[in-house]
C-alpha cells in the first residue's frame, strides 16, 4: 500500500486590482487653465520671440534676403554708431518726443480733470469726441495737417500772417517739420492719455475734494494736492508707455514728408531710418542693427523714466 499522502488544499491568491491614480481636481483645473491660454503663447512664441531671437542673429550678418547670410560679427553695430544719418536720425527722434510727449501728457490731465466734472453736462459726447482722433487713419491726419501747415495757403500760415509772420515753409524746415509732426501726434494721442487718466481719476473719493472745498482749497489747489499725487502711478505708467511710442514714431513723418524723413532729412526718425535701410537699400542685417539699438534706447530711456518718477514719488 502507498502511504498515506497529506494533500493540503492551496488556494491561489486572488489579485486585487490596483486603484487607478487619477489627478486631483485642482491639478486637472491647472492643466485646463493652462490650455486655454496656450493658444496665445504659441502665437506669441511664433509672431512674437521668435523675430525677436532672429532679428538678433541677423544683425550679426550681412544679408539682402535674396542672397546667403555672410557673418560680420558687430561690424554692423560699428558701422551703425559711426553713421551720421543714424545720429541725424537720433536728434529728430529725440526733439520730435520732447515737443509731443510733454505737451501732450499736460494737456491730457488737464482735460481729464475737467471731464471729470460734476458741472460738466453731456460727459459722454465730450469723452467719444476725444478718444475719436485716436481711431482715425494716419493717411487722412496727414492729409489734413499737410493743408493746415501748407506754406501757401495753410491755415497756420494765414494766422500768423495777421501778427506780421511771413509764411513758413514747414516741409522743408528742421523746426517746422518736427512742430507739424509733434501736433499730428499731439491731436492722435491727446484724448486716448486723457481717458486712462479720466478713469484713474474716477477712483479717487469724493470726499477728499469735499474736504479740501470745506478747507478753503481752489480747484487748481485740488488739482497740484490731491489730484496728481493720487495718480501718479498712472502718469508714470503713460510716460512711459509714450515714450516707447514715441520713440518708434514712424507713420506721421512718412506720411507728411515721404520717404527720408524730407529732401534734407529733416525728418527722418530712428524707424522711417530702420524701414529705409531695410526695405529700400535691402541691408536686412544692417536694419536689425538698428532695431536692437533701438530697442536698448528705449529700455534706457523707460528706466531712467522710471528712476526720475520713483525719486519724485519718495519726495
Amino acid at each position: 500500500m502507498e502511504p498515506n499522502v497529506k494533500i493540503e488544499n492551496q488556494k491561489s491568491p486572488i489579485e486585487v486590482p490596483k486603484p487607478k491614480k487619477t489627478l486631483k481636481q485642482s491639478t486637472k483645473d491647472h492643466i485646463s487653465g493652462y490650455l486655454y491660454i496656450s493658444p496665445f503663447f504659441v502665437l506669441f512664441g511664433i509672431f512674437g520671440v521668435f523675430p525677436i531671437i532672429f532679428t538678433a542673429y541677423i544683425s550679426f550678418h550681412k544679408w539682402n534676403i535674396l542672397g546667403t547670410r555672410e557673418f560680420v560679427g558687430l561690424s554692423n553695430y560699428q558701422n551703425l554708431l559711426s553713421d551720421p544719418l543714424f545720429w541725424k536720425a537720433l536728434g529728430n527722434t529725440m526733439s520730435i518726443w520732447i515737443l509731443s510727449t510733454i505737451p501732450q501728457l499736460a494737456m491730457a490731465l488737464i482735460l481729464a480733470f475737467v471731464l471729470n466734472q460734476a458741472f460738466l453736462k453731456g460727459k459722454q459726447f465730450f469723452r467719444l469726441a476725444i478718444f475719436l482722433p485716436n481711431i482715425t487713419s494716419v493717411v487722412a491726419v496727414s492729409i489734413v495737417f499737410g493743408a493746415i501747415f501748407g506754406q501757401h495757403y495753410g491755415i497756420i500760415n494765414y494766422l500768423l500772417s495777421f501778427l506780421g509772420v511771413d509764411p513758413i515753409n514747414w516741409r522743408t524746415s528742421y523746426l517746422g517739420a518736427h512742430v507739424a509732426i509733434a501736433s499730428m501726434v499731439i491731436w492722435r494721442w491727446v484724448g486716448y492719455n486723457a481717458i486712462i487718466y479720466l478713469a484713474a481719476l474716477q477712483s479717487i473719493p469724493n470726499d477728499l475734494y469735499e474736504a479740501a472745498t470745506i478747507d478753503g482749497a481752489n480747484k487748481a489747489q485740488q488739482f497740484l494736492y490731491i489730484t496728481i499725487p493720487m495718480i501718479r502711478p498712472m502718469i508714470i505708467f503713460t510716460i512711459i508707455l509714450s515714450t516707447i511710442g514715441g520713440m518708434q514714431i514712424f507713420a506721421e513723418p512718412q506720411t507728411f514728408l515721404g520717404n527720408g524723413g524730407g529732401a534734407m532729412n529733416q525728418g527722418l526718425t530712428l524707424t522711417l531710418y530702420l524701414y529705409e535701410e531695410a526695405f529700400v537699400r535691402n541691408s536686412f542685417g544692417y536694419a536689425s542693427s538698428v532695431a536692437w539699438l533701438l530697442f536698448i534706447i528705449i529700455v534706457i530711456f523707460s528706466l531712467i523714466n522710471l528712476y526720475f518718477s520713483n525719486k519724485i514719488k519718495s519726495a
